[in-house]
């Protein structure tokens, strides 16, 4: 199957860049067992309620996409999981399949590379459905930093010292970053997020979190917009 990053380890397009040093306090969390295993079970109960809840929208998100641009109805791609571990995630494609000839990019606002159908997907985030595939294998968390591509991860490191720290934890389809301003942040600002949730990581953390996506899928708002309003 034909993917975006056919080329994508040939040149890295990144926008403005800012020189962060970040830090990492120590990770008790990781020492509690208890919570690994209610965040496992929780990651494997709401991952197969939503297979079989979302079978049928599934099924017509992916007729619309081949119906209306050429290509394939999914995009694989490789990214890095837990301590660097190569996984295999999958999205509906919202990009043309000549997204990246011309090397990997990190998607901004208004991006000219989404086709119209991707533009409503990635609105209301229904291009990353199929991963909850991924949270029934293990290889993602319902919550936890999103995770990113090993040419990313390279040259983010370049200029965010200490942005690999992320990996430390199992990465996730949904994170404090994306609560508190998802694409529009930069990623020198969202490891700034993803670090603060990694340090204080909770099972309560976790269900406050995929209760505030909630508003951010349904109603399609920027995810700023909405920690606002949560905020008063």
């Amino acid at each position: 199957m034909r993917t975006y990053s056919e080329s994508s380890e040939k040149r890295v397009i990144l926008p403005y860049k800012k020189e962060t040093e970040v830090f990492l306090l120590p990770v008790e969390a990781e020492q509690r067992l208890g919570y690994l295993l209610c965040k496992r079970t929780l990651d494997i109960v709401i991952s197969v309620a939503a297979l079989i809840l979302l079978l049928s929208p599934m099924i017509g998100i992916a007729i619309l996409i081949k119906c209306t641009s050429p290509g394939t109805v999914f995009f694989c791609q490789e990214r890095l999981g837990l301590y660097g571990k190569q996984i295999r995630i999958r999205k509906f494609r919202s990009m043309y399949m000549t997204a990246e000839e011309n090397g990997a990019q990190w998607s901004v606002g208004c991006d000219p590379r989404v086709t119209p159908i991707g533009r409503i997907l990635r609105r209301y985030h229904l291009d990353e459905l199929p991963q909850f595939w991924n949270i029934f294998c293990g290889d993602l968390s319902l919550v936890g930093p999103r995770p990113e591509r090993e040419c990313f991860y390279r040259e983010f490191e370049t200029y965010i010292h200490g942005f690999s720290e992320r990996l430390k934890v199992k990465p996730g389809l949904t994170g404090l970053a994306q609560i508190r301003g998802g694409c529009d942040l930069r990623p020198e600002e969202k490891i700034l997020y993803d670090l603060e949730y990694i340090r204080t990581r909770s099972l309560r953390k976790d269900l406050e979190i995929l209760l505030r996506t909630v508003p951010v899928v349904l109603r399609g708002t920027k995810a700023r917009k909405i920690e606002k309003e949560f905020r008063g």
